[in-house]
């Protein structure tokens, strides 16, 4: 998936990557190729968060990433007990239903929004602060 490894490549640590879409649109998908891309390891085993709640990678450049799926929280004050609140502010985090994360959470994130097109193809729309995030998504969209 190309569009994920130009991602991990562009993302730097401090990051907090919101991924939106209707369900099976490709939010896991995109969340694996970029952990996979990060490790430089294609074959790595990258196991949905959907019952953990949270699964973490060690990059070899030491950066960490978190790749979170808040679909079964019910307060968006949860996402506090997961120690995500202390993790984006030096790791990269993956974040799928974030619109289940606190209000605040969404100052300075990149949202990527996944839909289903004609047959099957998957479109990607970037939202985020445009001091922070243009460079990254001009690099992306290259």
């Amino acid at each position: 998936m190309g569009l994920a490894r130009k991602l991990a490549a562009a993302v730097p640590a401090g990051s907090l990557i919101a991924l939106t879409g209707d369900l099976g649109a490709g939010k896991s998908t995109l969340a694996r190729a970029f952990i996979r891309a990060r490790l430089e390891d294609d074959m790595a085993e990258v196991p949905s968060p959907t019952f953990t709640l949270v699964q973490t990678y060690d990059c070899d450049d030491g950066v960490e990433i978190w790749h979170a799926d808040l679909y079964r929280l019910t307060d968006p004050e949860e996402a506090y007990e997961l120690g995500l609140d202390e993790a984006r502010d030096e790791a990269i985090c993956l974040i799928e239903w974030p619109d289940r994360m606190p209000d605040d959470w969404w100052n300075g994130a990149l949202e990527i929004t996944l839909e289903i097109a004609e047959q099957g193809a998957r479109n990607a729309t970037f939202k985020g602060n445009a001091a922070r995030w243009q460079a990254l998504i001009e690099k992306v969209a290259s």
